[in-house]
């Protein structure tokens, strides 16, 4: 499977984005899919993370109320609506899947694939 990850940019601050994570070789809707991000100098962290059917959602407190998960089995998406975005924000977001679980998985080192990653810039 490979992932393509897209929707980011340039915003002010308050502003919202919205991120797709588009796959194709294999099916998503057995797996889990994270949301992640990375700013220079630091680890990539979790972001939010979506089950198989979308009934179990994790978000990270830094988003939770701000940030919203989704996916679409049928077309094979995934997707991160981002709303009052902060300065705080600005990173680059990756999607990923872990090839071995449909539940909520946290640690980045169990996702087998990454998307690309795409820039979010939030300006102050």
């Amino acid at each position: 499977v490979q992932l393509q990850a897209s929707g980011g940019g340039v915003v002010q601050a308050g502003g919202s984005l919205r991120l797709s994570c588009a796959a194709s070789g294999r099916r998503l809707r057995p797996y889990v899919i994270g949301w992640f991000r990375q700013t220079p100098g630091q680890e990539r962290n979790v972001v939010a993370v979506i089950n198989n059917n979308g009934d179990r959602i994790y978000y990270a407190d830094s988003v939770k109320g701000r940030f919203t998960i989704s996916r679409s089995n049928a077309n094979n998406m995934a997707y991160l609506q981002m709303n009052s975005l902060k300065p705080e924000d600005t990173a680059v977001y990756y999607c990923a899947v872990d090839l071995n679980s449909a539940q909520i998985i946290l640690d980045l080192h169990d996702y087998d694939v990454w998307g690309q990653g795409t820039l979010v810039t939030v300006s102050s």
